[in-house]
């Protein structure tokens, strides 16, 4: 029997190379490093941003004389960039999981309007389920516990910044 299976799907839409594509992307692949690496990451990202924020916030007449409001407004808006990050990052990390876990691969062979779908073969299927839950899953699961502690943060900033400022 000819172990060799004919696949229309072109190379670069085939969910395990999608897979390989995305753990070399930049910014999409941070989850993948080693947790304080990755957290580095995240915080780097936010002071970066903290000065634009600054300026930013500066430029209110009632933050000008109130220092304290001033930095704190500062910090908790320039938590925006990193929760973006991470929204495009679980975006990403959520489609590739999605493609491993489906029986079937869609796929284009020359536009957007000509639109495939094709088997996944049982061996290949599962390859892909393995994949997914081993390895796309976890990342999943901690992103969403990230976003949530981010977001957390900037809810309760939010709500002692309305409390202090009326």
């Amino acid at each position: 029997m000819d172990n060799t299976i004919i696949c229309p799907v072109p190379i670069n839409q085939r969910p395990l190379n999608e897979f390989n594509t995305i753990r070399n992307a930049w910014i999409i692949s941070w989850p993948l490093l080693k947790k304080n690496i990755f957290y580095r990451k995240l915080l780097f990202s936010w002071i970066i941003i903290i000065p634009i924020s600054f300026t930013i916030s500066y430029g209110s007449d009632y933050l000008k004389n109130n220092i304290f409001d001033l930095t704190f407004i500062s910090l908790t808006s320039s938590l925006l960039f990193p929760i973006l990050l991470l929204f495009r990052q679980l975006l990403s990390w959520i489609y590739i999981y999605k493609r491993l876990n489906s029986e079937t691969i869609e796929y284009e062979e020359s536009g957007w309007y000509d639109g495939q779908i094709w088997e996944k073969p049982i061996d290949w299927r599962s390859k892909d389920l393995l994949i997914a839950q081993h390895q796309v899953k976890p990342i999943l699961n901690h992103l969403q516990k990230i976003i949530l502690i981010v977001l957390s943060a900037i809810i309760v900033s939010l709500i002692y910044i309305i409390l202090t400022i009326n």
